[in-house]
């Protein structure tokens, strides 16, 4: 029997011929579907086992926290939609070893953490409290919609050294019309979608660009960029990512992958040589 979100997905075209708002608001339902939830892969399952956890309350909802390591640096990791923490494994392997401690959770809806419905707003609240009982941190590091969270974080409330953007985007509309285009909406369904986006976080467009939009407001200017994205990701196109990098000019590093996709290119060694680059600049420890 089809998924849920496969029937969604089925119906929208029929409900577009009929209403163009009635297919809006089933595309915001499956734009905003976690399920089915991520389980820990069997590589990465002996990391995730040896993780310290915690436990977080973000809008009502419980999260699990993850810390490796004791290190006198710590590093903040935000995995993307319908991803959980453990996904950053090989990463927290490689920090681990650079003396680094590793914090990550999961986000409510996601991996063990409790909740049926989220959005970027519960990303932030969770990096906001855990600032505030592990921080100062050296480094945030997002994956795809985990990084739009970390550059969001990092221009606003958890301020640091440097960021590093992993198969991400640079505003939420990136996210919004790379799902238009996977479901061949139309201009109006796709109009709807936009708009109970921007209903959901209480918004308007201009209030949506200040907040979350990290090309048309840069992280401040003593904040190290790092930029890794495959040529070949589907799942979200690199073409965001180099807008992002153009962005923030000498500051910003980019590193282009090939052939790992959207979710390969967090293990690829490429990927996790570049980060630790970064967290061995003077800038940043």
């Amino acid at each position: 029997m089809p998924s849920v979100p496969a029937l969604l997905a089925r119906s929208i075209p029929l409900a577009a011929a009929v209403s163009p708002t009635l297919a809006g608001d089933i595309a915001y339902r499956l734009f905003f579907t976690t399920s089915p939830r991520m389980r820990v892969s069997e590589a990465d399952a002996p990391t995730h086992a040896d993780a310290r956890r915690g436990r977080l309350t973000v809008r009502g909802q419980e999260v699990v926290t993850y810390e490796w390591g004791t290190g006198p640096h710590t590093a903040l990791l935000l995995h993307g939609w319908r991803g959980r923490a453990s996904q950053f494994a090989p990463l927290v392997r490689e920090l681990r070893s650079e003396g680094f401690r590793v914090i990550a959770f999961d986000a409510p809806a996601h991996g063990s953490s409790s909740g049926r419905i989220t959005d970027i707003r519960d990303w932030i609240d969770a990096a906001e409290q855990l600032q505030a009982e592990h921080g100062p941190f050296v480094v945030i590091v997002g994956h795809s919609f985990g990084a739009l969270a970390a550059l969001t974080a990092a221009r606003s409330t958890v301020p640091v050294p440097a960021v590093a953007v992993i198969a991400g985007a640079a505003a939420p509309d990136a996210f919004l019309a790379q799902f238009a285009t996977d479901l061949h909406l139309d201009a109006a369904t796709t109009a709807r979608l936009s708009e109970r986006f921007r209903r959901r976080l209480h918004m308007d467009q201009s209030a949506v660009t200040a907040r979350y939009d990290a090309v048309k407001r840069p992280l401040p200017a003593d904040t190290a960029l790092l930029v890794v994205h495959d040529r070949g990701d589907r799942r979200m196109p690199d073409h965001d990512s180099l807008r992002l990098h153009d962005a923030h000019g000498a500051r910003s590093r980019l590193v282009r992958t090939e052939g790992q996709g959207h979710t390969r290119v967090l293990s690829a060694d490429a990927t996790l040589d570049a980060v630790i680059a970064l967290t061995a600049s003077p800038h940043v420890r």
